[in-house]
């Protein structure tokens, strides 16, 4: 996996560390993954937008190789903000100044914020199965809820949740994987042994629940003055999600990305399962370089500083 990237650490904010892969040339291109997984998901995927761009594919503070802080009293550690802010710097460090975006999951929830606070940053975002993180809390029905169970299991209180994934994490990382659409054949084996590596590391549970409980906190917070106050995206975005996944059932996608952003929003439901880039790699990377190449097939990403 990764033919031809390098595996490298950087210090970021308050001596975070992160380690990410970088491969390619040309314009930056940031990529990062979600709950329960590593840099690792975007393996089917990197190797062909290497081909045009520079990718790099960290680990979010708290998951993979990366550091695991401590939370703090409102879990600020794993704010949004906070894990946007490592990925400015990290790409900063890499000679961008302004970059465009992929992210799935928990790392699109982190793009989201970054494109918010840092505009001046980024140049397009691709969204993979999400919908805003406000607008799913405040329209939760009992069908989602069922769906996501995880969402409010990991959100309470410490210790319980962390006692319970760490008594067995691969059992933890089975169950919310292999309920899903594709269950587990949608990874390939070396994909899921990093995951199941990574899962077992210490304090990986206490990360992941900081991470949640950040999202149902801090995060909303955030979220709710920025609607308040009409700070909405102003890139262009392209969303696909999941034709059998629970965003797509519960949740009209596209408009609530439309709600809030003010640039262009486009994007559709595609034959799989929650992990896109692994059930449908193909899909999703055409998907990325035709979007991220703009309509009138030029590069339109600001070059390195």
């Amino acid at each position: 996996m990764f033919k031809g990237f390098t595996s490298e650490s950087f210090t970021v904010n308050d001596g975070v560390r992160i380690h990410a892969r970088v491969g390619g040339r040309g314009p930056g291109l940031l990529l990062m993954h979600g709950h329960p997984q590593t840099h690792v998901m975007w393996h089917r995927v990197a190797p062909g937008l290497a081909r045009r761009y520079t990718v790099v594919a960290p680990d979010l503070r708290g998951f993979g190789d990366s550091s695991r802080p401590e939370p703090g009293a409102q879990n600020e550690a794993y704010s949004k903000r906070a894990m946007a802010r490592d990925m400015v710097e990290l790409m900063r460090q890499l000679g961008f100044g302004r970059f465009l975006v992929g992210g799935h999951d928990r790392g699109a929830r982190v793009a989201h914020r970054l494109a918010l606070d840092h505009p001046e940053r980024v140049e397009r975002l691709f969204f993979l199965d999400i919908a805003p993180t406000l607008a799913m809390y405040e329209r939760t029905s009992m069908a989602f809820a069922r769906d996501y169970w995880h969402w409010f299991f990991l959100i309470q209180p410490p210790p319980l949740p962390e006692r319970l994934i760490e008594a067995d994490p691969v059992a933890y990382l089975h169950n919310v994987s292999g309920r899903r659409h594709a269950g587990l054949s949608a990874f390939q084996p070396e994909a899921l042994a990093e995951y199941e590596r990574c899962i077992a590391l210490p304090l990986t549970a206490r990360s992941i629940c900081s991470d949640y409980r950040a999202s149902a906190g801090i995060d909303l917070e955030q979220d709710a003055l920025d609607r308040d106050a009409g700070n909405h995206l102003a890139v262009p975005l392209r969303v696909l999600w999941a034709q059998h996944g629970a965003v797509g059932r519960n949740f009209d996608v596209l408009q609530l990305w439309k709600d809030v952003s003010r640039g262009e929003v486009s994007g559709h439901a595609v034959d799989c399962g929650h992990y896109l880039a692994e059930e449908k790699p193909d899909i999703v990377l055409q998907e990325m370089l035709a979007f991220f190449r703009g309509e009138d097939g030029l590069l339109r990403v600001g070059n390195p500083e």
